[in-house]
């Protein structure tokens, strides 16, 4: 499994314009083939940056996420709306498992 984790820091006079442009790239990339999980949210200490999360069952289905139009859309827009430098993190994980509180 791939795992993904990228913060934003988001120009809050673009906040909300980058906002509905996440929320439509989360839905379509909920649909993916090979998706199995994918989540935008704001930093509840700091609402102009957007973190996202994202589980792909292996390299093949993140190579094939980084090559679709919504996503290519988000990218070309992403440079207008930053304030910031992003931080991409990605993590290979063998295993998985819930944990209870």
């Amino acid at each position: 499994m791939i795992v993904v984790h990228a913060s934003f820091p988001i120009d809050p006079d673009k906040r909300e314009e980058a906002l509905t442009h996440i929320r439509e790239l989360a839905e379509q990339s909920r649909a993916e083939d090979g998706m199995l999980d994918y989540r935008a949210t704001t930093d509840v200490e700091d609402e102009t940056v957007v973190r996202f999360v994202e589980r792909y069952e292996d390299e093949a289905a993140f190579a094939a996420h980084s090559q679709t139009e919504h996503f290519t859309e988000f990218l070309t827009a992403l440079s207008d709306w930053l304030a910031g430098d992003p931080e991409i993190l990605q993590f290979e994980v063998d295993s998985m498992s819930e944990v209870e509180l």
